[in-house]
């Protein structure tokens, strides 16, 4: 029989475990290219998207900005384009709010056309539309549209439909998640303004750094801010969002090729030892030792080629499509593409390498030896006495425990391979569901400790302050503002969220325990995720404005508070007042189910609705852990079956010499059941500081506008331990049925 035909019989023999080297190379390269995958193709197609629009380096905010003033920018920048920028309200049911881009240029920051006539800076007559407020509203090429804005009405027609680089993200004023009915933009040409423009908004390119750059501007003129690209609110949003999916990329398929690697090598060394015999007839009838180290170096090569070729295939084509129909609820984009990089190759090609060196080391063993030694069965590992068996408390153990430990000091290496495969799948199983738990206890302290609301009610900047105080009388509700605000201290800068508030019932303000707190008057509190990233604590002063105004107030920090989702400034109105700036309500919030439409009432969000959108936002997270759990039961099922068709072929010969001293089947059963439960009792306590540590990386790439305090459920270990000994005993009740099979002739076969 050629040595091809020998092969092929010897995976048909074997196919259960070669499916499994299959599978575990498939899988290890599958999650790695399709996570990969997803993550490179939200790199590549933003940044694609942002050189097609040539997206601006930085935004200049002034009053306006003057032909001197230009020139002078001009002289370090390497582009410019001016804007006016300016919120409106669309003459369509329930008063949308639309911001309106009057451009100069159309130079940077371009919109992208999906429908429609491309931008045109000189056409006064037509306005181009958001195409997902579009959608929402059913508007289309050649509808007119109505504006309102500083008590100025001007009626355009629809001649373009598409994206803009700088609304991926757009943030809805009620609601976590982007509420396209309700929110949008449109760029329209200088000359559609109807009366003289100021421009408010500089777009630069610049070919230094954005320090030196801020540096230069500081020294050339006077400006109320300058928001560098990485720190804009749509690309650090989006920024945010795929930092989380590269930290799970680099964290979980790394873990599964490393247990690939400890599993192919356990079950190639099981297939050598086992045709130890065969392997002695080769070299007795003539072939050299590089002719059989190459005919078992296949058996590991073509299984794991397979299984990586189709990882490499199927891996970015099918998890990316997972998760970008759930990414484009909240994000916007003009495609959705998967990426490749030919680091997806490399650790192909390395995995498959690999397994030909593991396969190499379980075999060069074996081919060193003379053909009489290799024909004899493989002699029992020995091991000398240690401290323990030689203490007293030897004699107390049983001969379970006894026989047990002995076993995997003759057989450390397959002792390591349990604990380590064990100790992989409980790292993933702890870091999968202590994500979970983690989304979960966000949204109940935000949503139930500290939101006590049932309805918030956006007000119209149209409001009638008459009807809004009827509004506020008739829900026995409560005013609350809630503005953006850009904050600045100890050379660094963001823009957060401030909300006013009276003393209410309706909002709790909590620590780091969830407990609620009083925010004392005359208080600036700083949330503590905030005070965090920008070093500061209580007494520090910080300098901060309302984005629109352009009135700068420096606060003393009075107090820090723990909040969830948003980061920012609390305070009272009495406080908002003593800094010299007016406390104008944006919210009624009340315990009622408010369902009537008044004109003063923009739009109505229950605390169910936002629960909902918490969910929707959070929905690309929940997917990961749910792959995460599939792959990582998965790999445990592989990893223990392998290992214990390794165990039981090392110890067919003990096993075989205890039946025959009498020992019955149940009795056998259990010590392998004993070892199998000690090794994955050993790895599953290694492996939870393992999956926490994993659960930290991945929550702290969450972005800035997420604070959690990371927790180890008891729910959660206690589900995963449920998992995996399951999975461990179940597992092995399979090869313990072995023993009543067992060829006793062939096992107690001595070593002559």
């Amino acid at each position: 029989m050629s040595l091809s035909k020998k092969m092929l019989r010897d995976i048909k023999i074997n196919r259960t475990q070669f499916i499994a080297i299959f599978l575990m190379a498939f899988l290890g390269i599958f999650a790695y290219c399709g996570i990969y995958g997803e993550y490179y193709g939200l790199v590549q197609t933003s940044n694609d998207y942002y050189a097609q629009t040539n997206m601006a380096d930085g935004w200049i905010y002034n009053t306006t900005f003057d032909d001197p003033s230009l020139d002078k920018i001009n002289e370090f920048s390497t582009q410019t384009d001016r804007q006016a920028v300016i919120q409106s309200v669309a003459d369509l049911e329930n008063k949308p709010d639309i911001r309106l881009h009057f451009v100069e240029n159309a130079t940077i920051s371009k919109f992208y056309v999906e429908e429609g006539n491309e931008f045109d800076p000189s056409d006064a007559s037509g306005v181009w539309m958001d195409k997902r407020f579009a959608d929402e509203r059913n508007l289309n090429i050649g509808d007119n549209i109505t504006f309102k804005f500083n008590d100025l009405e001007i009626t355009k027609e629809i001649k373009g439909i598409g994206y803009s680089p700088e609304y991926i993200y757009e943030s809805s004023p009620n609601s976590l998640t982007p509420d396209f009915s309700q929110i949008g933009f449109a760029y329209l040409s200088h000359d559609a303004y109807p009366n003289d423009l100021e421009y408010d908004t500089l777009l630069v390119k610049y070919n230094c750094s954005d320090n030196d750059f801020k540096d230069k501007l500081d020294d050339s003129i006077s400006y109320l801010s300058f928001t560098k690209k990485e720190d804009q609110i749509s690309v650090a949003k989006f920024s945010d969002e795929m930092a989380q999916h590269k930290m799970i990329g680099d964290v979980f398929p790394i873990v599964f090729i490393l247990v690939t690697f400890l599993t192919l090598l356990t079950t190639m060394t099981r297939i050598v030892t086992h045709q130890r015999t065969q392997i002695g007839i080769l070299k007795a009838v003539g072939y050299r030792n590089k002719t059989i180290i190459l005919h078992y170096v296949s058996y590991g090569f073509w299984p794991v080629l397979a299984g990586a070729i189709l990882g490499l295939i199927t891996g970015p084509m099918i998890i990316p499509q997972m998760f970008y129909p759930t990414m484009a609820a909240t994000y916007s984009m003009p495609s959705w593409n998967p990426g490749f990089d030919m680091i997806f190759i490399y650790v192909a090609a390395l995995l498959v390498v690999s397994s030909v060196f593991v396969t190499y080391l379980s075999c060069r063993r074996i081919s060193k030896e003379n053909p009489a030694n290799t024909l004899r069965p493989k002699a029992p590992n020995t091991s000398s006495n240690t401290f323990i068996e030689k203490s007293g408390l030897w004699r107390h153990l049983s001969f379970n425990l006894r026989w047990n430990w002995r076993d995997a000091r003759r057989n450390k290496f397959r002792a390591l391979m349990a604990i380590v495969g064990v100790m992989g799948c409980v790292a993933l199983l702890i870091a999968a569901f202590g994500m979970n738990d983690c989304m979960e206890d966000l949204k109940t302290w935000e949503y139930d400790d500290i939101s006590h609301f049932e309805s918030k009610l956006l007000l119209s900047s149209e409001a009638n302050p008459l009807e809004v105080y009827y509004i506020l009388n008739y829900t026995n509700g409560s005013f609350i503002m809630q503005q953006s605000i850009e904050i600045k201290a100890n050379d660094m800068e963001d823009t957060v969220t401030l909300l006013v508030s009276n003393n209410t019932d309706l909002i709790s303000y909590t620590d780091d325990n969830k407990n609620p707190i009083e925010i004392d008057e005359g208080d600036v509190s700083i949330s503590a995720k905030l005070a965090e990233r920008f070093n500061l604590s209580i007494g520090d002063t910080i300098r901060w404005h309302i984005v629109g105004s352009d009135e700068w107030v420096s606060s003393k920090i009075g107090q820090i508070h723990s909040e969830p989702v948003s980061q920012g400034l609390i305070m009272s109105p009495d406080t908002l007042e003593d800094q010299g700036l007016n406390f104008t309500p944006t919210n009624i919030i009340t315990q009622d189910k408010f369902c009537e439409k008044y004109d003063s009432i923009k739009s109505v969000s229950t605390i169910d609705g936002l629960k909902k959108s918490w969910d929707q936002i959070t929905t690309s997270v929940m997917m990961m852990v749910y792959v995460v759990t599939f792959v990582a039961v998965a790999l445990a099922i592989l990893v223990l079956y392998n290992l214990g068709i390794l165990s039981f072929t090392e110890m067919e010969r003990e096993i075989a010499t205890l039946k025959v001293l009498g020992f019955k089947t149940n009795v056998l059963r259990k010590l392998l059941l004993t070892q199998n439960i000690i090794f994955t009792a050993i790895g599953f306590i290694l492996g939870i500081p393992l999956g926490f540590y994993f659960m930290t990386l991945m929550m702290n790439a969450a972005g800035d506008s997420l604070y959690y305090i990371p927790t180890l459920t008891w729910g959660n270990i206690l589900l995963s331990a449920f998992i995996t000994f399951t999975i461990s005993i179940a597992v092995n009740l399979l090869f313990s049925d072995k023993i009543n099979v067992l060829n006793m002739v062939e096992a107690l076969k001595d070593v002559e």
